[in-house]
């Protein structure tokens, strides 16, 4: 799982950052999922190591301009390539007689298959790899955040201490990987879990903007590996945070800390820190590490990989249990 920001600037887009938008890429499957497809967007992909070819799912927050003024341009490049075979939309209410609205009056007619999800609080997407589930934040429109969260897999069955134990190959190997517990023709009982490394954790990702801190933030980045989530204005500029119903650098680092995250990524920042100003980036990344120490600032074509955790190996003391 690798995250690329395809624009990190809140409101307008700088000589050096785009507008919202964030892809994951998940090799495993060759797709590409896009948060958020703010003006550009297109672009900042040709730009990018990621192939557009592989876009299937798009996950949009909220219905500000800055999120979704790509989403048009973008989706009628790929009909025009014809290299996207479908595409799944995610959003809330307004999202489908946008795109419906846009593409009539534009005449533009899609040559591949669009089917857009009105989401509603819990789960939005799911198959036999990943979860995605979105919760409301706080902001002046409806918006939501979403959760990805990647499902355990067992780990590595040890084929070779399965023959040193002599376990007959076939049906019962199958069974021992997916770690469930088999009686021999002997009368030898297996523990599958024993014979098989240590589980693979799925990796959780929670991508929260635009919003001032809430409990469904924290909810959305409990025990995440990475949680990516809008840091607009600095501390010294709260007031404007909550005039405007944005996250400070401080609130998103407490909203990691809350949660216990394993990693903060900040993105979405205003244009009115730029070098030279009284302050700068530099500053606001200072804040939030004061309070949330593992805190990264998010530039565009910045690319993170999001590591994999192992479940700890038990001490188990038999592999074998007679009966």
């Amino acid at each position: 799982m690798q995250i690329t920001f395809l624009g990190t600037s809140s409101g307008i887009p700088t000589r050096s950052r785009n507008v919202s938008s964030v892809a994951l890429r998940l090799p495993q499957r060759a797709q590409l999922w896009l948060f958020d497809c703010g003006e550009g967007t297109q672009h900042q992909i040709l730009r990018s190591d990621l192939k557009v070819s592989q876009l299937s799912r798009i996950f949009i927050t909220h219905m500000h301009g800055d999120h979704i003024f790509g989403l048009m341009g973008l989706l009628a490049s790929c009909g025009l390539a014809g290299s996207v075979e479908r595409v799944d939309i995610y959003g809330p209410p307004g999202l489908n007689d946008y795109l419906q609205l846009a593409s009539r009056h534009s005449h533009t007619h899609f040559s591949f298959p669009i089917k857009v999800h009105a989401v509603r609080p819990g789960v939005v997407y799911e198959d036999e790899e990943f979860t995605v589930t979105c919760n409301p934040l706080h902001h002046r429109i409806t918006t939501f955040g979403y959760r990805v969260v990647e499902k355990d897999r067992s780990g590595r069955f040890d084929v070779e201490k399965a023959k040193e134990l002599q376990i007959p190959p076939g049906r019962i190997y199958g069974q021992l990987k997916r770690g469930e517990t088999v009686t021999l023709a002997d009368g030898r009982v297996i523990d599958g879990k024993e014979l098989c490394g240590p589980t693979e954790i799925g990796r959780k990702i929670a991508y929260c903007t635009d919003t001032i801190y809430c409990e469904n933030a924290v909810e959305l980045a409990r025990d995440a590996d990475v949680l990516i989530h809008e840091a607009t204005f600095a501390h010294q500029d709260s007031e404007l945070a909550f005039q405007r119903l944005h996250s400070t650098t401080t609130m998103a680092a407490q909203t990691a800390l809350g949660a216990k995250a394993h990693r903060l990524i900040m993105t979405h920042f205003s244009p009115r820190y730029a070098p030279g100003n009284s302050i700068e980036l530099k500053d606001l990344l200072e804040e939030a590490r004061a309070i949330f120490a593992k805190t990264d600032m998010a530039y565009d074509f910045m690319t993170y990989e999001v590591p994999r955790r192992r479940e700890k190996i038990l001490n188990a003391e038999n592999i074998i249990h007679n009966s």
